[in-house]
């Protein structure tokens, strides 16, 4: 059982920059793969970025076209994802999740259905 802790969300002007970070406090957390999902109002639920449980392999949406960096820090056992040049667009609450295991094909970790567990979402707002 991992527990996922999410902090870092809230209001941020277009143009600017935001860090979510996603913590457990479960030593296991170490051998999870985690991952950001992101849902906007009335659209369906997407897959941001995600990082393997060494940090080696990170993983990306197309259209974070490298403005979200992702790295893990195991000291802390804590995830981040930083939100570089946010655009109104990138309004949402922001879902960390987690997954025990690596897979050598990236595509899986856009699939929702392969994470063991969720955080409970952060609201992040771009706006003027």
């Amino acid at each position: 059982q991992v527990h996922l802790i999410q902090s870092g969300g809230g209001l941020v002007q277009p143009g600017g920059s935001l860090r979510l970070s996603c913590a457990a406090s479960e030593r296991a957390f170490k051998d999870y793969a985690v991952g950001w999902f992101r849902q906007a109002p009335g659209k369906d639920r997407e897959f941001v970025a995600a990082i393997s449980w060494n940090g080696e392999h990170t993983y990306f949406a197309d259209f974070v076209k490298g403005r979200f960096p992702i790295s893990r820090d195991s000291a802390d056992n804590t995830v981040y994802l930083t939100l570089n040049t946010a655009e109104p667009g990138d309004t949402a609450v922001y879902y960390c999740v987690a997954l025990l295991g690596h897979y050598s094909d990236g595509s899986y970790y856009s699939l929702p259905s392969m994470y063991d567990y969720w955080g409970l979402g952060t609201q992040v707002t771009v706006s003027s």
